[in-house]
Protein backbone atom coordinates (compact mmCIF):
# COMPACT_ATOMS: atom_id res chain seq x y z
CA UNK A 1 0.00 0.00 0.00
CA UNK A 2 1.23 3.52 -1.04
CA UNK A 3 1.75 6.27 1.01
CA UNK A 4 -1.23 9.30 0.32
CA UNK A 5 -0.09 12.45 -0.91
CA UNK A 6 -1.20 14.27 2.55
CA UNK A 7 0.73 11.60 4.40
CA UNK A 8 3.82 12.16 2.14
CA UNK A 9 3.82 16.01 3.24
CA UNK A 10 3.56 15.60 6.34
CA UNK A 11 6.56 12.90 6.55
CA UNK A 12 8.41 15.15 4.28
CA UNK A 13 8.33 18.14 6.91
CA UNK A 14 9.34 15.34 9.59
CA UNK A 15 12.10 14.52 7.57
CA UNK A 16 13.14 18.45 7.17
CA UNK A 17 12.74 18.57 11.05
CA UNK A 18 14.91 15.40 12.23
CA UNK A 19 17.45 15.68 9.44
CA UNK A 20 18.31 19.65 11.36
CA UNK A 21 20.08 17.06 14.08
CA UNK A 22 23.36 14.82 14.05
CA UNK A 23 23.23 11.26 14.79
CA UNK A 24 24.82 10.53 17.86
CA UNK A 25 28.06 7.99 17.60
CA UNK A 26 28.17 5.40 20.08
CA UNK A 27 31.75 3.63 21.36
CA UNK A 28 31.48 -0.28 21.54
CA UNK A 29 32.12 0.27 24.98
CA UNK A 30 28.73 2.95 25.21
CA UNK A 31 27.36 -0.18 23.73
CA UNK A 32 28.31 -2.36 25.96
CA UNK A 33 27.44 -0.06 29.42
CA UNK A 34 24.30 0.56 28.43
CA UNK A 35 23.59 -3.14 27.32
CA UNK A 36 24.50 -3.97 31.29
CA UNK A 37 22.45 -1.10 33.35
CA UNK A 38 20.11 0.11 30.87
CA UNK A 39 16.16 -0.19 30.95
CA UNK A 40 14.09 -1.35 28.35
CA UNK A 41 12.54 2.28 28.58
CA UNK A 42 15.64 4.13 28.16
CA UNK A 43 16.81 2.30 25.01
CA UNK A 44 12.84 2.86 23.87
CA UNK A 45 13.09 6.99 24.66
CA UNK A 46 16.86 7.26 22.84
CA UNK A 47 16.07 5.09 19.52
CA UNK A 48 12.50 6.54 19.31
CA UNK A 49 14.59 9.98 18.73
CA UNK A 50 18.17 8.78 17.21
CA UNK A 51 16.27 6.18 14.90
CA UNK A 52 14.51 9.15 12.72
CA UNK A 53 17.38 11.21 13.11
CA UNK A 54 19.44 8.80 11.21
CA UNK A 55 16.85 7.45 8.93
CA UNK A 56 16.08 11.32 8.03
CA UNK A 57 19.57 12.33 7.59
CA UNK A 58 20.62 9.56 4.73
CA UNK A 59 16.63 10.08 3.27
CA UNK A 60 17.76 13.28 2.46
CA UNK A 61 20.71 12.14 0.64
CA UNK A 62 18.37 9.76 -1.23
CA UNK A 63 16.48 12.66 -2.57
CA UNK A 64 20.05 13.97 -4.05
CA UNK A 65 20.21 11.26 -6.49
CA UNK A 66 20.28 11.82 -9.89
CA UNK A 67 17.09 11.93 -11.27
CA UNK A 68 17.94 9.22 -13.38
CA UNK A 69 18.79 6.36 -10.83
CA UNK A 70 15.62 8.11 -8.85
CA UNK A 71 13.39 7.16 -11.12
CA UNK A 72 14.90 3.18 -11.59
CA UNK A 73 11.56 0.55 -9.90
CA UNK A 74 14.45 -0.71 -7.24
CA UNK A 75 15.50 2.59 -6.11
CA UNK A 76 11.73 3.90 -5.88
CA UNK A 77 10.66 -0.03 -3.94
CA UNK A 78 14.14 1.11 -1.48
CA UNK A 79 12.89 4.77 -1.09
CA UNK A 80 9.05 3.65 -0.32
CA UNK A 81 10.82 1.51 2.75
CA UNK A 82 12.16 4.55 4.33
CA UNK A 83 9.68 6.74 3.89
CA UNK A 84 7.79 4.18 5.47
CA UNK A 85 9.98 2.97 8.01
CA UNK A 86 10.50 6.98 9.41
CA UNK A 87 6.31 6.99 9.13
CA UNK A 88 6.03 3.74 11.60
CA UNK A 89 8.97 5.22 13.97
CA UNK A 90 7.81 8.80 14.64
CA UNK A 91 4.24 7.36 15.49
CA UNK A 92 6.07 6.67 18.95
CA UNK A 93 7.72 10.00 19.24
CA UNK A 94 5.21 11.46 21.67
CA UNK A 95 3.50 7.88 23.76
CA UNK A 96 4.48 6.92 27.11
CA UNK A 97 6.73 4.17 27.64
CA UNK A 98 3.71 1.74 28.90
CA UNK A 99 4.31 -1.73 29.01
CA UNK A 100 2.16 -1.94 25.85
CA UNK A 101 3.72 0.69 24.13
CA UNK A 102 6.90 -0.82 24.88
CA UNK A 103 6.29 -3.81 23.33
CA UNK A 104 4.67 -2.43 20.35
CA UNK A 105 8.12 -0.72 19.67
CA UNK A 106 9.83 -3.94 19.22
CA UNK A 107 7.76 -5.66 17.41
CA UNK A 108 8.13 -2.89 15.11
CA UNK A 109 11.54 -2.56 15.44
CA UNK A 110 11.69 -6.53 14.13
CA UNK A 111 9.42 -5.74 11.39
CA UNK A 112 11.44 -2.51 9.93
CA UNK A 113 14.47 -4.81 10.10
CA UNK A 114 12.51 -7.80 8.14
CA UNK A 115 11.50 -5.30 5.31
CA UNK A 116 14.89 -3.72 4.77
CA UNK A 117 16.93 -7.26 5.00
CA UNK A 118 16.92 -6.99 1.15
CA UNK A 119 18.31 -3.64 0.72
CA UNK A 120 21.20 -3.75 -0.22
CA UNK A 121 20.46 -6.30 -3.06
CA UNK A 122 17.64 -3.90 -4.29
CA UNK A 123 19.83 -0.61 -4.44
CA UNK A 124 22.50 -2.60 -6.59
CA UNK A 125 19.84 -3.31 -8.48
CA UNK A 126 18.37 -0.47 -9.03
CA UNK A 127 22.14 0.74 -10.14
CA UNK A 128 22.76 -2.01 -12.56
CA UNK A 129 18.75 -1.24 -14.03
CA UNK A 130 20.31 2.57 -14.83
CA UNK A 131 23.60 1.43 -15.88
CA UNK A 132 21.79 -1.05 -18.42
CA UNK A 133 19.38 1.77 -19.40
CA UNK A 134 21.30 5.25 -19.28
CA UNK A 135 24.97 6.30 -20.43
CA UNK A 136 26.27 6.88 -16.68
CA UNK A 137 29.19 9.75 -17.28
CA UNK A 138 32.36 10.28 -14.46
CA UNK A 139 30.09 12.37 -12.31
CA UNK A 140 27.20 9.94 -12.06
CA UNK A 141 29.31 7.71 -11.29
CA UNK A 142 31.18 9.46 -8.59
CA UNK A 143 28.33 10.90 -7.15
CA UNK A 144 26.54 7.21 -7.24
CA UNK A 145 29.76 6.05 -5.03
CA UNK A 146 29.68 8.40 -2.44
CA UNK A 147 25.96 8.23 -1.84
CA UNK A 148 26.59 4.42 -1.45
CA UNK A 149 29.23 4.36 0.83
CA UNK A 150 27.22 6.47 2.71
CA UNK A 151 23.62 4.89 2.25
CA UNK A 152 25.27 1.38 3.45
CA UNK A 153 27.07 2.69 6.63
CA UNK A 154 23.82 4.16 7.56
CA UNK A 155 21.96 1.23 6.93
CA UNK A 156 24.94 -1.09 8.84
CA UNK A 157 24.28 1.55 12.07
CA UNK A 158 20.42 1.53 11.82
CA UNK A 159 20.53 -1.85 11.98
CA UNK A 160 23.36 -2.04 14.65
CA UNK A 161 20.18 -0.14 16.82
CA UNK A 162 17.91 -2.43 16.31
CA UNK A 163 19.57 -5.49 16.94
CA UNK A 164 20.74 -4.11 20.30
CA UNK A 165 16.98 -3.61 21.44
CA UNK A 166 15.55 -6.57 20.36
CA UNK A 167 18.25 -8.87 21.17
CA UNK A 168 18.29 -7.43 24.47
CA UNK A 169 14.82 -6.36 25.26
CA UNK A 170 12.75 -8.65 22.63
CA UNK A 171 13.75 -12.29 23.97
CA UNK A 172 16.32 -13.49 21.71
CA UNK A 173 19.62 -13.23 23.55
CA UNK A 174 21.80 -15.65 22.69
CA UNK A 175 24.94 -17.00 23.70
CA UNK A 176 28.33 -17.22 21.58
CA UNK A 177 28.94 -20.68 20.34
CA UNK A 178 32.34 -22.12 20.87
CA UNK A 179 34.01 -24.01 24.22
CA UNK A 180 34.65 -20.28 25.99
CA UNK A 181 30.27 -19.89 25.98
CA UNK A 182 31.51 -16.17 25.94
CA UNK A 183 28.50 -13.43 26.93
CA UNK A 184 27.03 -11.80 24.08
CA UNK A 185 25.74 -8.06 25.19
CA UNK A 186 22.92 -7.75 21.79
CA UNK A 187 25.32 -8.89 19.23
CA UNK A 188 28.20 -7.80 20.52
CA UNK A 189 31.01 -10.85 22.01
CA UNK A 190 32.58 -9.04 24.97
CA UNK A 191 35.20 -12.04 24.90
CA UNK A 192 35.05 -12.72 21.03
CA UNK A 193 37.69 -15.49 19.75
CA UNK A 194 39.24 -13.89 16.65
CA UNK A 195 41.02 -17.26 16.08
CA UNK A 196 37.92 -18.70 15.80
CA UNK A 197 35.68 -16.40 14.01
CA UNK A 198 39.09 -16.50 11.33
CA UNK A 199 38.71 -20.22 11.31
CA UNK A 200 34.24 -20.34 11.12
CA UNK A 201 35.01 -18.55 8.09
CA UNK A 202 37.99 -20.29 6.50
CA UNK A 203 36.10 -23.31 6.57
CA UNK A 204 32.77 -21.96 4.97
CA UNK A 205 35.07 -20.67 2.38
CA UNK A 206 36.89 -23.56 1.86
CA UNK A 207 33.59 -26.07 1.48
CA UNK A 208 32.69 -23.30 -1.73
CA UNK A 209 35.90 -23.78 -2.99
CA UNK A 210 36.23 -27.41 -2.43
CA UNK A 211 32.87 -27.62 -4.50
CA UNK A 212 33.61 -26.19 -7.65
CA UNK A 213 38.21 -26.64 -7.46
CA UNK A 214 37.76 -29.85 -5.85
CA UNK A 215 40.75 -28.49 -4.05
CA UNK A 216 41.57 -25.73 -2.02
CA UNK A 217 44.36 -24.01 0.50
CA UNK A 218 45.32 -24.26 3.54
CA UNK A 219 45.03 -22.10 6.09
CA UNK A 220 48.25 -20.80 8.15
CA UNK A 221 47.65 -18.44 11.55
CA UNK A 222 50.33 -16.47 13.01
CA UNK A 223 49.96 -14.78 16.22
CA UNK A 224 52.12 -11.59 17.67
CA UNK A 225 51.39 -8.87 20.03
CA UNK A 226 53.30 -5.76 21.02
CA UNK A 227 56.43 -6.45 23.26
CA UNK A 228 54.84 -3.95 26.26
CA UNK A 229 51.53 -5.91 26.40
CA UNK A 230 50.51 -9.05 28.22
CA UNK A 231 51.14 -12.12 27.33
CA UNK A 232 47.64 -13.81 26.48
CA UNK A 233 47.15 -17.78 25.74
CA UNK A 234 44.33 -16.58 23.26
CA UNK A 235 43.65 -13.42 21.54
CA UNK A 236 40.31 -11.74 22.02
CA UNK A 237 38.58 -8.82 21.25
CA UNK A 238 35.48 -6.71 22.27
CA UNK A 239 33.81 -6.65 19.16
CA UNK A 240 30.40 -7.74 16.92
CA UNK A 241 31.65 -11.06 15.32
CA UNK A 242 29.20 -11.34 12.49
CA UNK A 243 30.86 -8.03 11.44
CA UNK A 244 34.30 -9.93 11.48
CA UNK A 245 33.34 -12.92 9.56
CA UNK A 246 31.47 -10.87 7.01
CA UNK A 247 35.03 -9.30 6.08
CA UNK A 248 37.34 -12.78 6.62
CA UNK A 249 34.19 -14.78 4.80
CA UNK A 250 34.64 -12.46 1.63
CA UNK A 251 38.45 -12.06 1.79
CA UNK A 252 38.71 -15.86 2.13
CA UNK A 253 36.57 -16.42 -1.10
CA UNK A 254 38.99 -13.96 -3.15
CA UNK A 255 41.94 -15.03 -2.03
CA UNK A 256 41.00 -18.90 -2.53
CA UNK A 257 39.60 -17.94 -6.33
CA UNK A 258 43.17 -16.46 -6.92
CA UNK A 259 45.02 -19.14 -5.72
CA UNK A 260 42.88 -21.68 -7.45
CA UNK A 261 43.14 -20.25 -10.67
CA UNK A 262 46.28 -18.88 -10.63
CA UNK A 263 48.17 -22.15 -9.71
CA UNK A 264 46.20 -24.03 -12.07
CA UNK A 265 45.71 -28.05 -11.88
CA UNK A 266 48.94 -29.50 -9.50
CA UNK A 267 48.51 -31.17 -5.96
CA UNK A 268 49.82 -28.92 -3.94
CA UNK A 269 48.38 -25.14 -3.52
CA UNK A 270 50.32 -22.43 -1.55
CA UNK A 271 48.82 -21.85 1.92
CA UNK A 272 46.26 -18.82 2.58
CA UNK A 273 48.23 -17.28 5.65
CA UNK A 274 46.43 -15.08 8.19
CA UNK A 275 48.84 -12.82 10.77
CA UNK A 276 47.33 -11.64 13.84
CA UNK A 277 48.88 -8.55 15.20
CA UNK A 278 48.01 -6.91 18.77
CA UNK A 279 49.36 -3.52 19.16
CA UNK A 280 48.62 -0.54 21.92
CA UNK A 281 46.32 0.99 18.90
CA UNK A 282 44.78 -1.42 16.52
CA UNK A 283 44.22 -5.01 16.43
CA UNK A 284 45.84 -6.06 12.82
CA UNK A 285 44.83 -9.25 10.84
CA UNK A 286 47.28 -9.84 7.54
CA UNK A 287 45.82 -12.05 5.37
CA UNK A 288 48.08 -13.04 2.68
CA UNK A 289 48.06 -15.23 -0.87
CA UNK A 290 50.44 -16.45 -3.49
CA UNK A 291 47.10 -15.76 -6.14
CA UNK A 292 49.28 -13.97 -8.70
CA UNK A 293 48.47 -10.56 -7.32
CA UNK A 294 46.65 -7.84 -8.75
CA UNK A 295 47.21 -5.11 -11.07
CA UNK A 296 47.98 -1.38 -9.68
CA UNK A 297 45.52 -0.13 -12.67
CA UNK A 298 42.48 -2.13 -10.91
CA UNK A 299 43.07 -2.13 -7.50
CA UNK A 300 41.61 0.97 -6.63
CA UNK A 301 38.63 -0.09 -9.26
CA UNK A 302 37.64 -3.22 -7.08
CA UNK A 303 36.09 -0.90 -3.85
CA UNK A 304 33.93 0.85 -6.52
CA UNK A 305 30.29 -0.18 -6.67
CA UNK A 306 30.12 0.74 -10.51
CA UNK A 307 32.89 -1.58 -11.55
CA UNK A 308 31.49 -5.41 -10.91
CA UNK A 309 32.25 -7.54 -13.39
CA UNK A 310 29.86 -10.71 -12.11
CA UNK A 311 27.45 -11.96 -13.82
CA UNK A 312 23.82 -10.35 -12.85
CA UNK A 313 22.22 -12.21 -11.14
CA UNK A 314 18.45 -13.08 -11.37
CA UNK A 315 15.76 -11.61 -9.37
CA UNK A 316 14.47 -15.29 -7.54
CA UNK A 317 18.23 -14.97 -5.88
CA UNK A 318 17.35 -12.05 -3.68
CA UNK A 319 16.34 -13.85 -0.73
CA UNK A 320 18.82 -16.08 -0.68
CA UNK A 321 21.74 -14.90 -2.38
CA UNK A 322 23.67 -12.29 -0.29
CA UNK A 323 25.23 -10.14 -2.19
CA UNK A 324 25.21 -12.39 -5.42
CA UNK A 325 26.46 -11.13 -8.69
CA UNK A 326 26.65 -7.37 -7.78
CA UNK A 327 30.32 -7.55 -6.64
CA UNK A 328 29.70 -5.34 -3.36
CA UNK A 329 31.40 -7.85 -1.32
CA UNK A 330 35.02 -5.96 -0.83
CA UNK A 331 33.04 -2.44 -0.62
CA UNK A 332 30.64 -3.23 1.67
CA UNK A 333 33.29 -5.48 3.94
CA UNK A 334 35.11 -2.22 4.43
CA UNK A 335 32.37 -0.51 5.71
CA UNK A 336 32.21 -2.75 8.35
CA UNK A 337 35.96 -2.19 9.14
CA UNK A 338 35.38 1.60 8.81
CA UNK A 339 32.20 1.50 11.13
CA UNK A 340 33.61 1.34 14.39
CA UNK A 341 37.03 3.75 13.30
CA UNK A 342 38.98 0.61 11.48
CA UNK A 343 39.85 -0.09 7.87
CA UNK A 344 40.22 -2.62 5.68
CA UNK A 345 42.90 -2.07 3.20
CA UNK A 346 44.59 -4.54 -0.36
CA UNK A 347 48.42 -4.44 -0.53
CA UNK A 348 49.03 -6.11 -4.01
CA UNK A 349 52.15 -7.83 -5.71
CA UNK A 350 50.99 -8.00 -9.52
CA UNK A 351 52.69 -11.59 -10.42
CA UNK A 352 53.12 -12.81 -6.81
CA UNK A 353 50.40 -12.29 -4.61
CA UNK A 354 47.79 -10.04 -2.05
CA UNK A 355 48.14 -9.28 1.69
CA UNK A 356 44.65 -7.83 2.55
CA UNK A 357 44.75 -6.16 6.34
CA UNK A 358 41.69 -5.58 8.52
CA UNK A 359 42.71 -3.07 11.19
CA UNK A 360 40.18 -3.17 14.63
CA UNK A 361 40.31 -0.55 17.39
CA UNK A 362 42.09 -2.48 20.21
CA UNK A 363 40.57 -0.23 22.94
CA UNK A 364 36.26 -0.85 23.14
CA UNK A 365 36.13 3.25 24.36
CA UNK A 366 38.12 4.42 20.84
CA UNK A 367 35.47 2.24 18.85
CA UNK A 368 33.34 4.75 17.89
CA UNK A 369 30.83 4.68 15.18
CA UNK A 370 31.50 5.87 11.64
CA UNK A 371 28.24 8.29 10.93
CA UNK A 372 27.42 10.07 7.73
CA UNK A 373 26.14 13.19 8.61
CA UNK A 374 23.77 15.47 6.26
CA UNK A 375 24.47 19.00 5.91
CA UNK A 376 25.30 21.88 3.31
CA UNK A 377 28.77 20.24 2.50
CA UNK A 378 26.61 17.20 1.42
CA UNK A 379 24.13 18.85 -0.62
CA UNK A 380 27.42 20.81 -2.50
CA UNK A 381 29.01 17.60 -3.33
CA UNK A 382 26.45 16.49 -5.28
CA UNK A 383 25.95 19.21 -7.02
CA UNK A 384 29.56 20.18 -7.62
CA UNK A 385 30.96 18.84 -11.06
CA UNK A 386 34.31 16.61 -10.34
CA UNK A 387 37.46 18.83 -10.85
CA UNK A 388 39.47 17.86 -13.37
CA UNK A 389 43.48 16.84 -11.97
CA UNK A 390 46.20 18.89 -12.91
CA UNK A 391 49.00 16.25 -13.40
CA UNK A 392 49.63 14.47 -16.77
CA UNK A 393 49.07 10.85 -17.41
CA UNK A 394 46.88 10.61 -14.18
CA UNK A 395 46.70 7.39 -12.61
CA UNK A 396 42.65 7.24 -12.94
CA UNK A 397 42.54 7.18 -16.39
CA UNK A 398 44.65 5.41 -16.61
CA UNK A 399 43.12 2.60 -14.55
CA UNK A 400 39.96 3.84 -16.07
CA UNK A 401 41.03 2.63 -19.13
CA UNK A 402 43.10 -0.12 -18.62
CA UNK A 403 40.16 -1.77 -16.12
CA UNK A 404 38.10 -3.59 -18.62
CA UNK A 405 41.42 -5.67 -19.67
CA UNK A 406 43.07 -6.00 -16.24
CA UNK A 407 40.18 -7.21 -14.37
CA UNK A 408 39.35 -10.35 -16.74
CA UNK A 409 42.64 -11.62 -16.46
CA UNK A 410 41.35 -12.42 -12.28
CA UNK A 411 38.39 -13.51 -13.76
CA UNK A 412 37.18 -17.26 -12.98
CA UNK A 413 35.35 -19.38 -16.16
CA UNK A 414 32.43 -18.63 -16.56
CA UNK A 415 30.63 -21.47 -15.54
CA UNK A 416 32.58 -21.52 -12.11
CA UNK A 417 31.94 -18.34 -11.33
CA UNK A 418 27.88 -18.10 -11.64
CA UNK A 419 28.08 -21.68 -9.26
CA UNK A 420 30.32 -20.00 -6.84
CA UNK A 421 29.05 -16.58 -7.07
CA UNK A 422 25.14 -18.12 -6.77
CA UNK A 423 26.05 -20.29 -3.52
CA UNK A 424 27.70 -17.18 -1.39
Amino acid sequence: MRLTARKLQSISKMLDFYSQFNPSPLSIKKFIDFGLNASEQKSFVFLRKELPVRLANIMKEIALLPENLLRMPSVTAVNDWYMRSFQEIIEFEKREASDKTLEHFCSELVKIRNRHTDVVETMAQGVLELKESHDVDHHTEHSIQYFLDRFYMSRISIRMLINQHTLLFGGQLESAPGPNQSKYIGCIDTQCDIVSVIKDAYENARFLCDQYYLASPDLIINESQHKQLEDESCLNIVYVPSHLYHMLFELFKNSMRAVMEYHGSQDNYPPISITIARGKEDICLKMSDKGGGIGRSTTDHLFKYMYSTAPQPSKSDAHTVPLAGYGYGLPISRLYARYFHGDLILLSCEGDGTDAVIYMKALSNEANELLPIFNKTTSKFYRTVVQTGDWSNQATNIGDRQLSQNIKKHQLPQSCQESMTNAL
